[in-house]
């Protein structure tokens, strides 16, 4: 059942291997352990897009390509997931992801008054900046241990259940 489900909303291996942005990557898109969709590579899948979800940085889809290239789980999925993070749920995680990091430094709430000059920029991102990364670091690994461990039973459940299925039969 998940592989069926997960094989429902992955996108084409061909039209993700033709993208220009892992023209980086070279022949290694070409091993075909990166396409693979088992337990293993979608657990491990999981866990690299939950986790990237959580970076910071505009290049989200690229670096979980190269971080499921390197753990050697399936790319297409690592890369979708990233998604989970997007221009509308962005706001919400990443405000969550502050919270997390204010609660574990301990730092005080202080009143937030907006001003669109360097110097509030730079000023704001001293303050924010340390609690931001910390609470976006330990999000993304919560997150990509629950989604891990999430599917790896997810998956061994369905496995269990078809083979129940079959011996009643």
């Amino acid at each position: 059942m998940p592989k069926k489900l997960i094989k429902r909303f992955l996108p084409d291996h061909e039209m993700i291997k033709r993208q220009k942005a892992l023209k980086i990557f070279g022949n290694i898109l070409y091993n075909p352990n990166l396409w693979v969709l088992n337990r293993r590579s979608a657990s491990g899948a999981f866990a690299v897009g939950l986790f990237m979800a959580f970076v910071p940085l505009p290049s989200q889809m690229i670096m979980a390509a190269g971080l499921a290239i390197v753990c050697g789980v399936n790319l297409p999925l690592s890369m979708a997931l990233v998604w989970v993070s997007n221009p509308i749920t962005m706001p919400i995680l990443f405000y969550g992801a502050f919270k997390v990091g204010t609660w574990f430094i301990d730092t005080p709430n202080e009143p937030f008054r907006f001003e669109l000059t360097w110097h509030f920029l730079t000023h704001q991102m001293s303050q924010i900046g340390p609690p931001f990364l910390l609470g976006c670091a330990i999000s993304g690994v919560v997150c990509a241990i629950i989604g891990y461990v999430g599917i790896r039973g997810l998956w061994r459940y369905s496995v269990v259940r078809s083979w129940k299925k079959r011996s009643l039969r």
